[in-house]
């Protein structure tokens, strides 16, 4: 990363076109032949410019820069750091509360659900409001909800808690993406903020681990919730003084929320996604054959489909723009972008979840044992991190994909392939942990890369909860599928029905062939991701090149629409 040298100011105005956005700020109103050229979709990664292998200037000093990068990425690294390290404890909770074991999982559940179904919601009241701002309200609530967490006295109480958690996330998450989105320019500054903040997830699951199995081990449970509510109180302080203000948004310009925030379609996106969560979550814990499940499944999907046609009579000539431009998918590849999103986080958060129970509920290892069986994951994303922020400059983006989504297809291959129980983890499982990180540390910058890049200035927060949103929604439906598919072949094993099968127990057959059978599931989703990446994806071109504006454009509103 080098400093800016006398010019290059002068060289990235002539390539950008237009004027680059504050932190945090909206992008001034197209002009309306900056509209119809914008409305196109362009492919410009090769365009052959020798001031496209100029570097665009720094936006503030490199100290400045880091500290930046290294705030926003505190936000991603402390949403699974959050739900890794309660998973961890999530017996000790249960029994602290008397929880009943059908309903424990809600401790978990509650925060996934509060965090997938309002990541669109807050994504467009950053763009309008300021990023900035979103994003320290965003971490401070999650600091005060979390510190406040462990001292309710009961279930509902703390459920509901562990829900607000997950709001907070669901607004400083997609913020801290549209933030690296304005604020870097295409180059080598912004492939190095976007990999950095991509390693901030898989870090943030070896941590929650480590740091939980340790306090736990050693401390009170309670201490848990305590570090990462001090953690997300320094995020929040930090952003105040690193991340500076924007010169205007949209508000300032007299866009009001009443005139710019589609709350019908709000509405209609939040409450059907918190209704297919809420189903698929519930189905695997009352039985798929309790009346109300297949019933609330079909709602959610009627509210999400009457969310799309509204979204497309407000794109059309609205009295407001859309929550979320339907346009969008008109373009092959960001349409294909999301699928691979939604299909990769599967797979990969497939892995890492019957993984664990492999050694935890079939091998009988400790918290403490288990939580040291993923300390690869942390190291090498670190190192695919920088080796990753040098190659999405250089190697086209197809081929970046593709390695990703093989390395995570082989992961969970590993598991799934019929190896003895009791094989050494540094046979099975630590080769499994390395290829699992690195498949995540490539896929998932070269993704945000690309939805960045194909969105325009005023939409980078949103994109940032659109990436969000399709790997939890992914998530929950894979896992309910896998966990479905373990259940079926552990129920055949024992000769029961499914809804007797009862739990995992260690080192019995049936328990082996549930987890794999599941593994085997997860392997099919990495190479479904593969097979989109290389019929969609060829001839993307390289979507970190310094210089290049956009490997796919989608349309942008119109300036009377904002």
């Amino acid at each position: 990363m080098s400093l800016p040298r006398p010019g290059d100011i002068e060289k990235a105005a002539s390539l950008s076109g237009k004027e680059q956005e504050d932190v945090g700020g909206a992008s001034r109103p197209p002009t309306s032949d900056e509209s119809v050229k914008s409305s196109q979709n362009v492919v410009v990664d090769n365009v052959d410019d020798g001031e496209l292998d100029q570097p665009p200037p720094l936006p503030f000093s490199k100290g400045r820069c880091i500290a930046l990068v290294a705030t926003v990425t505190g936000a991603s690294f402390l949403n699974t750091l959050s739900a890794q390290a309660v998973v961890i404890i999530l017996p000790t909770i249960g029994k602290h509360l008397d929880i009943p074991e059908a309903r424990v999982q809600w401790v978990v559940s509650s925060y996934a659900l509060a965090f997938g179904c309002f990541l669109l919601f807050w994504g467009r009241i950053a763009d309008i409001y300021g990023k900035r701002k979103i994003f320290i309200l965003g971490s401070a609530w999650v600091a005060v909800t979390t510190a406040a967490n462990p001292f309710l006295p009961n279930e509902i109480a703390f459920d509901l808690f562990r829900g607000l958690q997950g709001l907070g996330a669901a607004a400083n998450v997609p913020t801290a993406i549209g933030i690296l989105g304005t604020t870097f320019p295409p180059g080598k500054a912004k492939n190095y903020a976007i990999s950095c903040y991509s390693a901030g997830a898989p870090l943030g699951a070896v941590f929650g681990n480590l740091m939980s199995g340790f306090i736990s081990e050693y401390t009170s449970w309670v201490w848990v919730f305590e570090v990462i509510a001090i953690l997300a109180a320094i995020i929040a302080v930090a952003a105040i003084f690193i991340i500076p203000p924007p010169k205007h948004t949209l508000h300032d310009e007299g866009v009001t929320a009443k005139a710019s925030v589609d709350w019908l379609g709000a509405f209609l996106i939040t409450s059907g996604l918190l209704a297919l969560l809420f189903a698929l979550t519930e189905g695997n814990i009352v039985g798929w054959s309790t009346p109300w499940v297949p019933v609330l499944i079909v709602v959610s999907v009627i509210l999400i489909v009457l969310f799309v046609f509204w979204q497309q009579r407000l794109e059309k000539g609205g009295k407001r723009p859309p929550l979320m431009r339907i346009s969008m998918f008109h373009s092959k590849k960001f349409s294909a972008a999301m699928v691979v999103m939604a299909l990769f986080f599967s797979s990969f958060n497939g892995m890492l979840v019957y993984t664990t129970y492999f050694f935890q509920e079939y091998q009988g290892l400790s918290t403490l044992q288990t939580t040291l069986r993923f300390i690869p994951t942390g190291v090498t994303g670190v190192i695919t991190a920088v080796v990753v922020s040098q190659l999405v400059s250089r190697v086209p983006t197809y081929m970046l994909l593709a390695g990703g989504n093989l390395c995570i297809s082989i992961s969970c291959l590993l598991f799934a392939i019929p190896i003895p129980g009791d094989t050494t983890y540094w046979a099975l499982g630590f080769p499994s942990m390395v290829l699992s990180v690195i498949g995540a540390d490539i896929t998932w910058p070269s993704l945000i890369l690309f939805t960045s890049h194909s969105l325009p200035q005023a939409d980078q927060a949103l994109g940032g909860a659109l990436v969000n949103a399709m790997g939890q929604v992914g998530r929950a439906i894979t896992l309910a599928i896998a966990t479905a598919v373990q259940t079926a072949v552990m129920a055949k094993q024992r000769g029961v029905d499914v809804q007797d099968v009862g739990k995992n127990e260690e080192w019995e057959l049936a328990t082996l062939l549930g987890i794999r059978a599941a593994e085997w599931f997860n392997t099919a989703l990495g190479v479904c991701a593969l097979l989109v990446v290389l019929l969609a994806f060829r001839g993307s071109g390289i979507v970190g090149k310094s210089g290049v504006k956009a490997a796919v454009q989608v349309p942008v509103q119109k300036a009377s629409e904002v």
